[in-house]
């Protein structure tokens, strides 16, 4: 019988058993009947009632109702918003168990999707802190609010102004947060001062859906130096927006780089935007080992400097380096990598298809007196040509740190020309990173592997791949 003939949505299914976590961190367990049901808020161990969201074809979705016997991993979020901010799923699961399944989706990708034969995966390197680790948060302004379940009644349904994050899945719904636990408290201070400072001077906050309004978005970022910037995104400009922005830097003196953006388009990206200074530099500092890097406003820069430092270290560990190699650092983006292995290698050679991060990457090289790194900007498949090869010279070392689509197969096709004698693959996506490295098994080994914890509390994590060119017989 299918499951949409015995089961219906809004069902409550008795004592399901979780013994697992998907990748996007729902629990995966089954009835006694033995259905499949993906659930949220569950940990594998726990035994649960839950009701029916969704039927598929061959499982159901479900959301908890009530824990009738909690997992030895299960642990209590610190956060008021855990359960409708989508940032952290995995507060209720205890950290070592989280670097545990993490490891395993690893071990998953790595065997199953890319069917390759690999040594023990190291225990993952575990983020020096495990809130208040990230550099940079975004936030939406929005005029209707959304208002948690169980605080929702008649009395509050008066539309509320928000600053805060999109609901997950829903892009005209904002959560209010007061408190965020992923950055350090000054960044709740200044959120909460700006929209406590709009509210009670009547500054609009952006209509989604009617596309109106004044305040749209706020980008906060900070460095292991204590600087900090902070971007008001704009979709229209009055002098109440400079007053506002007069108010912050008078409350918080100590901002380094006060500017706004004027987001005139449907995407409310700064990148679409055109942006202006305020107050202070237009970039902010930070510092990795002995090297000093700008981050401007439109900077991609890793979003947990402390375990940033200790995931470039590991990949300066595998890369072997004897100041005599030459290094391609392949989807280099601001060089970050490249800059940190330049003063072991010969000679550095960065691609990167945004033309701004390649100018960050040369300002920084300026900025360290760093000489023997070399960046081009555009679409790395059409870069990595062999006439660009016999121009700058083969690698003895690649260092590749693809987006989350993995490597394009032109690039791949390449380096299996160039065979370099060993190749870091950095990644965010274990399963692209699994098949790329299945496309190169047949010249290269996997001689390592090391996980880096760079986001706590969610199900994502970075992969470090040693691969070593097999030896002809």
């Amino acid at each position: 019988m299918h499951l949409k003939e015995k089961l219906h949505k809004g069902q409550v299914l008795q004592n399901v058993k979780f013994h697992d976590i998907s990748a996007e961190g729902m629990g995966i367990g089954r009835t006694s009947d033995n259905i499949v049901v993906f659930a949220e808020s569950v940990v594998p161990g726990d035994i649960a009632n839950v009701k029916i969201v969704k039927i598929k074809g061959s499982y159901v979705i479900a959301q908890s109702v009530e824990i009738i016997q909690a997992s030895p991993y299960r642990t209590q979020p610190f956060c008021r918003h855990f359960g409708y901010c989508g940032g952290c799923k995995w507060q209720h699961l205890s950290y070592d168990a989280q670097l545990s399944f993490k490891k395993k989706f690893i071990h998953d990708a790595l065997t199953r999707i890319g069917n390759l034969n690999i040594p023990d995966i190291q225990e993952p390197l575990k983020s020096p802190q495990i809130t208040e680790y990230r550099n940079k948060l975004e936030f939406a302004f929005s005029n209707n609010r959304w208002i948690e379940p169980e605080l929702f009644s008649k009395e509050n349904k008066t539309q509320l102004p928000a600053l805060g994050f999109h609901i997950s899945g829903h892009y005209d719904k904002v959560l209010d947060i007061q408190q965020c636990h992923l950055q350090n408290d000054i960044s709740n201070q200044i959120r909460n001062f700006i929209r406590e400072y709009a509210v009670q001077n009547n500054i609009p906050f952006f209509d989604i859906k009617n596309r109106t309004g004044i305040l749209r978005t706020l980008i906060i970022r900070n460095t292991s130096l204590n600087q900090w910037m902070v971007i008001l995104g704009v979709y229209e400009i009055d002098d109440r927006v400079f007053l506002l922005l007069d108010a912050v830097y008078r409350q918080f003196p100590f901002i380094h780089s006060l500017l706004y953006a004027h987001l005139f388009s449907l995407n409310d990206s700064i990148h679409n935007g055109k942006i202006y200074l305020h107050k202070g530099n237009d970039y902010i500092v930070e510092q990795l080992g002995h090297l000093r890097f700008k981050i401007s406003a439109t900077s991609f820069f890793q979003t947990n400097s402390l375990q940033t430092y200790h995931l470039y270290n590991k990949v300066k560990e595998l890369a072997q380096l004897t100041q005599k190699e030459h290094v391609y650092d392949l989807y280099c983006g601001t060089g970050t990598i490249g800059l940190f292995l330049a003063h072991q290698a010969a000679k550095v050679t960065g691609i990167e298809y945004l033309p701004a991060a390649i100018e960050d990457a040369k300002e920084n090289a300026r900025l360290n007196n760093i000489q023997n790194i070399e960046f081009f900007s555009g679409n790395i498949e059409n870069i990595l040509t062999d006439q660009f090869v016999n121009a700058q010279g083969k690698p003895d070392v690649v260092i590749a740190d693809p987006p989350r689509a993995g490597m394009h197969k032109n690039v791949l096709h390449q380096i299996r020309k160039i065979a370099p004698k060993r190749i870091i693959y950095v990644s965010c996506s274990p399963p692209s990173q699994a098949r790329d490295i299945s496309f190169l098994s047949d010249m290269y080994e996997v001689k390592h592997i090391q996980p880096v914890d760079m986001f706590p509390h969610t199900t994502h994590i970075e992969n470090i791949v040693l691969l070593s060119k097999i030896q002809e017989t």
